[in-house]
């Protein structure tokens, strides 16, 4: 046994001290512009059909003649499913990583994109085109911040600008390409070659490298262990110490989990055993894993407590809700008043698509700025988008309409800061969790603004009071932002706190004398 003690290997170095080093030698450079290509390209491929969703939306209601509030929902469903699901999609790019994630995600949003080319309805497309591209569609998204913020730290704003543009010149050359895929080969013919693009998904996520060993990984390192540490019969070590030399260290609700998760194995072989201990194991991991999960529920909670990721929260909502349907509507609204005929050469949608990633590299390479206020941008950003579509139904020409989509598409680029405040607010070892509940309230608003404004087409048989309220929406979220983010709020709260200090030390004075 002492022979088998001194062979044994020494134990490895703890993930955690492995994965800061190797992230500091590589942040902000090297196979991190790589990994900004290949994310580039995903979100390319995965949102440029849904980016450029309004050209097929007249085909669609052509083919199915169907009510465009109905019809709107497939429009809605791919762009705000994948956003609900963010906290889900999330979880699974930390557990698993962002190379498996995409992988799966090129399966679903190619698979999705072939089945609604076979569409006998639009309750089929709902959930062929709408939930299962949309849900593939907010994997990659998830994926590609995710590893994209680990990479870079300097120039995360940078890097971030780039890597959402791709979703911006999809939406561009998409909407070219599908208007003269539709002309050649039909709808069925455009959606199967769509989807048969969509497949490149997989050849991105090989470049995906990780930089920290994904959560499931350390599951399976930490089973292997304590199966090694039973094997030489040495004491188990309490789990909530740190291993000698590396310093104290504060565990995380995720590395928590990791450490009970671990105890599967084990309890799985006492079990195969049989006996009393076997199942007071069972019932004390559970109570574990119970407190875990709580615990990780009320970190959860205690986002919504700051307010300025609540007021965040509110206000892309309100944008979500006003500011995606004129994506969807515009070749429609052109059409309904009479100002063009059929859908242009280089249709609205291509405008608003190509000015987006303008915006997203400007305002990107603006937040890293030191002197300007990445909040306060945001809410300029939902100011400028508010007072645009309050002109969309002043305007009657088709270059107004022009004008007014270039102006909605720049300042639409702002989801290019979502991740950037994010970190700003919450750290960015909880940004993933922090910004799954962000586009969980981004994706509600996009699921409801299309129907709704459809709609009131349909009861007013006019898109007048509809991008009123659009407008009005997006004003409310930029006015909200703007003032709960004014530093009027901290300095009260100091003044708060000032004033209870000197009043228990009046009372400690007082308290003496007598």
């Amino acid at each position: 046994m002492w022979l088998l003690l001194m062979l044994r290997k020494p134990p490895p170095p703890p993930v955690d001290s492995m994965s800061l080093q190797s992230s500091k030698n590589v942040l902000d450079g090297g196979w991190g512009w790589v990994i900004v290509v290949a994310c580039f390209v995903a979100q390319f491929l995965a949102y440029g059909s849904p980016q450029s969703v309004g050209v097929l939306y007249p085909e669609w209601l052509h083919a199915f003649q169907e009510g465009k509030g109905m019809t709107a929902w497939v429009g809605s469903l791919v762009s705000g499913v994948g956003l609900i699901a963010s906290p889900v999609c999330s979880a699974c790019v930390d557990n698993f990583g962002a190379r498996p994630v995409t992988i799966f995600s090129g399966v679903m949003v190619a698979g999705g994109l072939m089945l609604s080319a076979f569409a006998p309805n639009v309750q089929f497309l709902i959930f062929s085109y709408g939930i299962v591209v949309g849900l593939g569609c907010g994997l990659v998204y998830a994926a590609t911040l995710t590893i994209t913020c680990q990479y870079f730290d300097k120039r995360r704003g940078l890097a971030l600008g780039i890597v959402t543009t791709g979703t911006s010149v999809g939406g561009f050359l998409y909407a070219t390409a599908q208007n003269e895929l539709i002309l050649l080969f039909d709808l069925d013919g455009c959606l199967l070659i769509i989807g048969a693009l969509a497949l490149n998904l997989m050849a991105c996520a090989g470049f995906m490298r990780p930089l920290n060993m994904p959560a499931y990984y350390l599951k399976q390192k930490a089973a292997l262990e304590r199966t090694e540490e039973q094997l030489f019969e040495n004491p188990p070590a309490d789990d909530l110490k740190t291993t000698p030399g590396t310093g104290e260290r504060t565990l995380t609700v995720k590395d928590l989990l990791i450490i009970i998760d671990a105890k599967d194995i084990t309890i799985t072989t006492a079990n195969k055993k049989g006996g009393f201990v076997a199942g007071s194991a069972i019932v004390k991991m559970i109570k574990e894993k119970c407190q875990a999960y709580s615990k990780y529920m009320h970190s959860t909670a205690d986002f919504l407590h700051d307010r300025n990721f609540m007021a965040l929260c509110i206000a892309i909502f309100l944008f979500s809700l006003g500011a995606f349907p004129p994506v969807l509507f515009m070749e429609d609204v052109a059409q309904s008043e009479g100002l063009i005929d059929e859908v242009s050469i280089i249709p609205l949608v291509s405008i608003v698509a190509v000015t987006a990633g303008m915006g997203k590299l400007t305002l990107g390479i603006l937040a890293d700025v030191r002197w300007i206020n990445s909040v306060f941008l945001y809410a300029f950003t939902l100011l400028g988008t508010g007072g645009a579509l309050l002109l969309i139904p002043i305007s009657k020409s088709y270059v107004g309409l022009q004008i007014l989509s270039a102006v909605v598409g720049f300042f639409s680029g702002n989801w290019s800061l979502t991740s950037y405040i994010t970190t700003k607010i919450v750290g960015l070892d909880k940004l993933a969790q922090a910004h799954g509940i962000l586009m969980f309230f981004g994706g509600f608003g996009i699921v409801l603004g299309p129907p709704v404004v459809g709609c009131f087409f349909d009861w007013t048989q006019s898109y007048d009071l509809a991008f009123y309220f659009s407008g009005g929406s997006v004003l409310l979220g930029g006015v909200t932002l703007f003032l709960c983010a004014l530093p009027w709020w901290d300095k009260k709260k100091a003044d708060i706190d000032r004033f209870d200090i000197q009043y228990t030390s009046n009372c400690d004075k007082v308290a003496s004398v007598a």
